[in-house]
């Protein structure tokens, strides 16, 4: 029972956020923002949507065994949605599962962003880890583990060159460590 409350919270948030990035994307559009990425982007929502359905299979077929620390990964699991509900009241209307970017923006340098650059790839990484773990689905961590952190291999410099191409992004937030803040930058 456990796994189907969980599962319905997490789906209805992703279904809440597809609505806010898809209202955040006309008003940028509508602003003259381009969108960059297109490709990559229907590969990472298949990554994101076979990482459920892996989910669901292997939990099933574990007979739906809950991990011996799973108070602990769920308490793990929502600080990172408190830490996304800060990502997305920081960004504003610039927040997007999108690469939208509006020519000559001022980069929002607040809420998480004072502290590393991509607060939000963090954190779901920290999720694709986390939920699996609480189910014990531990293909679905190590597939999908992989997976996120080559498709953010392609995102995440993409965006950054975008960023610094279309906005004042190199002066705002390219000193900022990249993903984990006690890490240095490389150059």
């Amino acid at each position: 029972m456990f796994f189907y409350i969980f599962f319905f919270i997490v789906a209805t948030q992703r279904l809440v956020e597809v609505l806010i990035a898809k209202k955040n994307e006309i008003w940028m559009k509508s602003k003259g923002a381009k969108e960059y990425g297109q490709r990559h982007y229907q590969l990472m929502v298949a990554i994101h949507f076979f990482f459920f359905v892996s989910l669901i299979v292997e939990s099933v077929l574990g007979r739906f065994v809950l991990n011996s620390y799973w108070p602990l990964l769920v308490a793990v699991f929502f600080i990172a949605q408190v830490c996304r509900i800060w990502v997305i009241m920081s960004l504003g209307r610039y927040w997007n599962t999108k690469i939208i970017v509006l020519k000559d923006a001022e980069v929002v340098a607040k809420g998480p962003y004072k502290f590393i650059k991509h607060p939000n790839y963090l954190i779901v990484t920290i999720e694709l880890l986390i939920i699996p773990l609480i189910f014990n689905a531990y293909w679905t961590l190590f597939v999908f583990g992989i997976l996120n952190q080559l498709i953010l291999a392609i995102r995440i410099p993409l965006e950054e060159e975008v960023l610094m191409q279309q906005t004042n992004y190199e002066g705002k937030l390219n000193s900022k460590r990249r993903f984990i803040p006690l890490l240095k930058k490389s150059r």
